[in-house]
């Protein structure tokens, strides 16, 4: 598993980087239509994190060389989530997002191994919640891995112009 860390984003800091994170990930924009990241969509995003109580952005770091902290790291990926929502103790996760030339190498397993050893622990979280979009089953695998399972409930949303399945998944966080 790689090594990686957790860094809270701020708009102000690290909108730059984010938007280099989502130019790195263009399969995830094809599924909803677009060519890329829109311009401008870090620091959006970034500015509605804020705005929502209890919602969180973290980066993922991946250190420059392995075992030299004074190398630097690069920002590579995001978790997106809030905070005892819908309910105490329940985090919704809303997005888990690795850079394209870094995925299917641990970094998701291992960024989500810290923020839930966080939430379960510090943050008195004992639920993880999300949902999947029913046309990405890469996203559906991952999380099936790492422990999440259908709960048998879907909600349809509109993304665009067409109706899209959301299937909601759950963890129970042991502290």
């Amino acid at each position: 598993m790689k090594t990686v860390s957790l860094i809270p984003l701020d708009p102000q800091l690290h909108s730059d980087a984010l938007q280099q994170v989502y130019a790195l990930t263009p399969a995830y924009w094809e599924m909803y239509h677009l060519a890329g990241a829109p311009a401008g969509q870090a620091a959006r995003d970034l500015a509605a994190v804020r705005e929502e109580a209890g919602r969180s952005a973290l980066g993922i770091l991946l250190p420059n060389q392995a075992g030299d902290p004074s190398a630097g790291a690069q920002l590579i990926g995001l978790l997106d989530f809030r905070l005892h929502w819908p309910q105490q103790g329940t985090v919704y996760v809303g997005l888990v997002l690795v850079a394209e030339p870094f995925q299917r190498q641990g970094v998701a397993s291992a960024a989500w191994t810290l923020l839930e050893d966080w939430l379960a622990g510090q943050a008195g979280v004992s639920l993880a919640r999300l949902t999947v979009e029913q046309f990405n089953p890469g996203a559906l695998h991952f999380f099936q891995r790492i422990g999440f399972a259908l709960t048998g409930e879907s909600r349809r949303t509109k993304s665009g112009q067409r109706l899209v399945r959301l299937l909601v998944m759950e963890k129970e966080l042991l502290g």
